[in-house]
């Protein structure tokens, strides 16, 4: 979308604001233009919400999921995305792997001095598409500015409140020895997408970031009637950690197979032109999940019929030992372990 374009669709006159101003104590005429027209038109259309220091929610269910997140990744703008589309899916995403329907989200900016207002309003537009296409509802929020040199453009801070309506226990103390772990798609597109732009990297096809909402196929599995064990998104730290965490959570040994493990060429390529382990790196559109052997033919048809899981794949198993080791059989056969990095492969990257 084009600046001419946002001028046109823009509810603030970018012509005479073309820049997010600095304003002193919190006031002015722009911030107040930017929180009524901007954001609260926006995300908030109907008089359903009132404008009140905190929203006061309806929730239908006696159990409720709540998760905080905040956003700090740099370009702001990505192939497949944007930090605004990231908050939004991040958000949801941590609710539902908790098999919460995600129902209400706050949204919380701090912005730079100079950021340009037309990129500001394609991250309000992407986080009003993400939330509508999630069904979940922006109810509070908040709205700060830095000074020049001190915020990286936009820091956005979430929380998220779902509902859950189920009776399963999804999460690391359910694991049990013998489940199957199924990955829902090809791993590390997210952190590379955002890589390969940072370091100006050109390949035949552009990677696009995987963020995508994940609660309508975890929903699938609980509504097919399928037993959850423990869901996991594979966002910081990738496939390696993700598993790690939930070994040493569920006191329990794990064991991938290398083989299996999807991998896109473009992906692959540009993880080791930057040296990086794709197991490591950061997904935003892909789970792991715990299930009994039992249920995993089931499990493949339902998550490969729904959007984000055409590629789903059983990748390993819940090894019959308690040494909380992540062990992985390589394409030669040769058996590694996969352990924890000691810090952060990818900086600010989610």
């Amino acid at each position: 979308m084009s600046a001419k374009d946002f001028s046109v669709s823009c509810p603030i006159p970018i012509q005479d604001y073309p820049y997010v101003l600095l304003a002193h104590g919190g006031g002015g005429k722009l911030m107040h233009q930017m929180v009524e027209k901007m954001f609260k038109e926006v995300f908030v259309p109907d008089d359903t919400v009132n404008s009140h220091d905190s929203a006061v929610l309806n929730c239908s269910t006696e159990k409720i999921a709540f998760t905080t997140d905040s956003y700090v990744v740099h370009p702001l703008v990505f192939p497949g995305g944007d930090i605004g589309k990231l908050a939004v899916n991040g958000t949801v995403n941590d609710l539902a792997m908790s098999g919460a329907r995600p129902a209400y989200l706050s949204i919380a900016f701090i912005l730079e001095e100079g950021l340009a207002m037309e990129t500001l309003w394609q991250v309000v537009q992407s986080i009003k598409q993400a939330a509508d296409e999630a069904s979940a509802r922006i109810v509070t929020g908040d709205t700060k500015v830095v000074d020049k040199g001190k915020g990286d453009g936009i820091f956005i801070n979430t929380a998220g409140v779902g509902l859950i309506d189920h009776q399963q226990v999804i999460a690391p103390s359910s694991v049990q020895k013998g489940d199957v772990i199924l990955l829902n798609g090809d791993i590390a597109r997210h952190g590379m997408a955002v890589m390969a732009v940072r370091e100006g990297l050109e390949f035949e096809s552009s990677i696009e970031s995987d963020s995508a909402p994940l609660a309508d196929l975890v929903f699938a599995l609980l509504n097919g009637g399928v037993e959850i064990h423990c869901l996991r998104d594979l966002t910081r730290g990738g496939l390696a950690s993700t598993l790690n965490e939930i070994a040493i959570a569920a006191k329990v040994g794990i064991k991938i197979d290398e083989s299996i493990i999807p991998v896109r060429e473009d992906v692959a390529a540009a993880c080791e032109i930057l040296g990086l382990d794709p197991l490591y790196v950061a997904n935003e559109g892909r789970f792991a999940a715990f299930i009994p052997a039992k249920d995993k033919e089931r499990a493949l048809a339902i998550m490969k019929g729904h959007s984000v899981g055409e590629g789903s794949c059983v990748i390993g198993e819940v090894a019959d030992n308690t040494a909380s080791l992540v062990t992985m059989k390589s394409r030669i056969g040769v058996a590694r372990i996969i352990d924890m990095l000691s810090g952060e492969q990818l900086p600010r990257i989610c």
